[in-house]
C-alpha cells in the first residue's frame, strides 16, 4: 500500500511539471508573437520615416533648383494693315488663252470742210428790188417811223444820210451801211430805219431771184 501512494505521488509531482512547462511555453509563444509585431512596427515605422525624410528633402531640393529662363518668344514681322487701299481677290481661276488682236493704225480724217457759198450781189440786176407799194409808199413809211434825235434837234444838225443795203432773194434787208453820214446821231438813226422795213420785193438777174444792192438818201430837216 506504500508503493502505489509514492507511485501516485510522483505521477502527480510529474503533472505539475508538466502543466508549468506548458504554461512557460505558451507564455514564451504568446511573448514571442508581440516581440515580433512590436520589431515589424519598428521597421515600418522606421521606413515610414525614412520615405518621409526623403520626400521633404527631395522636396527642399526641388525648391532650391532655380527654374529655367522663360523662353523667349519669337518675333514676327507682321507687315502694317492696308488702309484706304482697294484689295483685290483674285479667283483661282484657269488662265484663258489670250488672244491678241493687232489694231490697225488710226487714220486721222480731216474735218470736212463746210463752205458757205455766198451768192454775188448784182449791183445792176435786170429787174430792181421795190419796196411794197413803190418809192412814194417808201417816203410814207419812213417819214411815219422816223425819229429825230434830241440831241441832233439841239445841235440843229440837219442833213441827207446816204446809205446802201442787200435785199436779200427772199426780200429780207441786211448789210446796211452809211455810205456818206451827217452826224453820229442822225446816222445812226438812218440805220435803224432801213433795218426795220418790211420785207421789199427781190429783183431779178436772168431770170431768178437775186440779191440786188440798192442806195437810199434819207433827209433830216427841221422846220
Amino acid at each position: 500500500m506504500e508503493v502505489k501512494k509514492s507511485i501516485e505521488a510522483d505521477a502527480e509531482g510529474m503533472r505539475s511539471s508538466l502543466f508549468m512547462v506548458g504554461l512557460n511555453y505558451i507564455a514564451g509563444l504568446t511573448l514571442a508573437a508581440f516581440t515580433f509585431q512590436s520589431i515589424n512596427t519598428d521597421d515600418d515605422l522606421s521606413k515610414l520615416d525614412d520615405k518621409a525624410a526623403n520626400n521633404v528633402f527631395q522636396q527642399e531640393v526641388k525648391k532650391e533648383e532655380t527654374p529655367p529662363p522663360p523662353a523667349q518668344t519669337p518675333q514676327v514681322n507682321v507687315p502694317a494693315p492696308v488702309t484706304d487701299q482697294e484689295i483685290i481677290v483674285e479667283e483661282n481661276k484657269e488662265e484663258e488663252p489670250v488672244t491678241v488682236v493687232e489694231v490697225p493704225p488710226v487714220v486721222e480724217i480731216a474735218e470736212e470742210e463746210i463752205i458757205t457759198v455766198v451768192e454775188e450781189i448784182i449791183e445792176f440786176p435786170d429787174v430792181e428790188a421795190t419796196f411794197p407799194g413803190g418809192p412814194a409808199a417808201m417816203m410814207k413809211w419812213i417819214n411815219s417811223n422816223i425819229q429825230y434825235p434830241q440831241t441832233s434837234i439841239e445841235m440843229n444838225e440837219q442833213g441827207r444820210v446816204f446809205l446802201s443795203f442787200v435785199v436779200e432773194a427772199d426780200g429780207s434787208v441786211s448789210n446796211v451801211a452809211v455810205e456818206k453820214g451827217v452826224s453820229e446821231e442822225l446816222d445812226r438813226e438812218a440805220k435803224r430805219v432801213v433795218r426795220s422795213m418790211p420785207p421789199w420785193t427781190p429783183g431779178e438777174a436772168k431770170g431768178k431771184k437775186a440779191r440786188t444792192r440798192c442806195r437810199l438818201p434819207i433827209n433830216f430837216q427841221l422846220n
